[in-house]
């Protein structure tokens, strides 16, 4: 059943990323949010997962109260009762997707502030200069341009070919 757990992990993984306490960090996706898109987001995915940790708690607290020893539940209990046994499992599995987006948020995060130092950022310079849009240094003459090659005949032909 979900727990505090996957509440916790998510908070831990947020604090870390941003370097802050997550009450700090809320005050800044909420007020500034057009500062830093990445924490508004996670911090949305973290209200949510709040909210699903919260209402397996009342589903779980539910089910304790059904089921306690000399309790006989009443008829109008009974139906509510069955769609408490699916209720946590789906809970279960929104809380594992909440923690593997912000894991994205995350990696995200790191990713686009590693852009000026990786590999990838080579091949993208090298792409802009094979593509002659990169700004040529002063004096330098830019390549010519190719001609295209010819497909067909350039001109029409004068008469039937045998």
């Amino acid at each position: 059943m979900p727990d505090t757990i996957a509440l916790d992990q998510a908070t831990s993984m947020i604090e870390k990323a941003w370097g802050q306490p997550i009450e700090v960090l809320e005050v800044l996706a909420f007020r500034r949010p057009s500062d830093d898109p990445l924490l508004r987001s996670a911090m949305h995915i973290r209200t949510a997962l709040a909210i699903t940790d919260n209402a397996v708690s009342v589903h779980q607290d539910r089910r304790h109260a059904l089921t306690r020893p000399g309790y006989v539940p009443a008829f109008y209990e009974l139906d509510p009762d069955r769609q408490l046994g699916g209720r946590p499992r789906v809970a279960l599995a929104e809380s594992s997707a909440y923690v593997q987006a912000i894991r994205r948020m995350v990696e995200a995060g790191e990713a686009a502030s590693t852009t000026d130092r990786g590999p990838a950022a080579n091949l993208s310079r090298a792409a802009v200069a094979r593509s002659g849009l990169a700004s040529h240094a002063p004096g330098q003459v830019p390549d010519q341009p190719v001609p295209a090659a010819v497909v067909g005949p350039s001109a029409p032909s004068p008469g039937p070919r045998c």
